[in-house]
């Protein structure tokens, strides 16, 4: 029976980056969506073009193996994850607390994906790579405070009063939507081994659609699409490719070759995309530290994909 070939080492990394920076590109241009949209409608909306965009997708190639009982189980925990919790967490998460310390906490994914892989993969994660995780985490943590102007909003009026009483809840909320997202890397490294990128795809997208479906049409139910400009459907179609399509299928693809806890520390391409963005389309500019942020991501992920010497593995 013939087996999806896994792309070479070198694509693997360029996915796993693309996967990332096109997150953190959508995510800063999809400001006028959440002014537009309620969350879940948009969320609701994403999952259903999604699904129009690649029906083709959910058929079974001649080449893959029946489905276990086991594997339609990850593939729901994925969706449901990955998907489904990480949105609920995140949300609620950051609007109980601060901008600057969901950022902080949003900086431990690569140790938490590394932690997770070690304990459910029985990853074995090298001091290089463990070394990359920290800048890694370090990077992303010093580009969330360097957002001064976000904490300063949140933390005046009425408003910083309900962010203090509720900031212990937000934070433990945001931490979940952490150990959401890691899964999210380390079930995706287990359904590579016998599910097609492609396939993977479109399964969680399905089910994530399912799942935010009663909170979606409850929210579209006296919601008034005519005032929705076009310029804004337009963008809406990109978000939901690029959130739905483009970036799962790259990680998926590049998650055959990589070993979850190294593709962890891609997760820094995400700030850099989004500060990028800023800075060339929004007309933002760097500071500082978040210069200095950059530097230390970028060290770290060429820690993380610099050659390994024959015999030993990167993770």
């Amino acid at each position: 029976m013939k087996t999806v070939v896994a792309p070479p080492r070198w694509l693997a990394y360029l996915l796993l980056a693309l996967s990332m920076a096109l997150v953190g590109s959508y995510v800063a241009l999809s400001k006028p969506l959440a002014a537009a949209l309620p969350v879940f409608l948009l969320a609701w909306l994403r999952f259903g073009i999604g699904a129009l965009a690649m029906p083709h997708w959910l058929i079974k190639p001649a080449s893959e193996p029946p489905m276990s009982r086991t594997t339609r189980q990850l593939i729901f925990l994925e969706s449901f994850l990955g998907n489904f919790m990480f949105t609920i967490c995140m949300l609620f998460g950051v609007s109980m607390t601060t901008a600057v310390s969901a950022g902080v906490i949003m900086a431990a994914i690569p140790a938490v994906v590394a932690l997770l892989s070690r304990v459910f993969l029985r990853e074995r994660i090298s001091p290089r790579v463990a070394a990359a995780i920290g800048l890694a985490a370090i990077g992303i943590g010093l580009f969330s405070l360097s957002k001064q102007e976000l904490s300063t909003q949140v933390t005046s009026g009425l408003e910083g009063h309900f962010s203090h009483k509720t900031a212990w809840l937000g934070n433990l909320l945001v931490f979940g939507a952490v150990v959401c997202e890691a899964a999210y890397a380390v079930i995706g490294k287990k359904l590579t081994g016998s599910v097609s990128p492609k396939r993977i795809t479109a399964l969680i997208n399905l089910w994530g659609f399912a799942l935010m479906t009663p909170m979606g049409l409850y929210a579209a139910w006296a919601f008034d699409f005519a005032r929705i400009s076009h310029n804004v459907w337009l963008l809406l179609v990109f978000y939901a490719l690029a959130a739905s399509v483009w970036t799962v299928w790259l990680w998926m693809t590049g998650l055959k070759t990589v070993p979850a806890a190294q593709a962890g520390v891609f997760t820094v391409m995400l700030p850099i995309s989004a500060a990028a963005v800023g800075v060339l389309v929004l007309g933002e500019s760097l500071s500082g530290l978040q210069l200095l942020a950059f530097g230390l991501c970028l060290v770290g992920v060429v820690l993380a994909t610099l050659p390994v010497p024959q015999g030993r593995s990167p993770a």
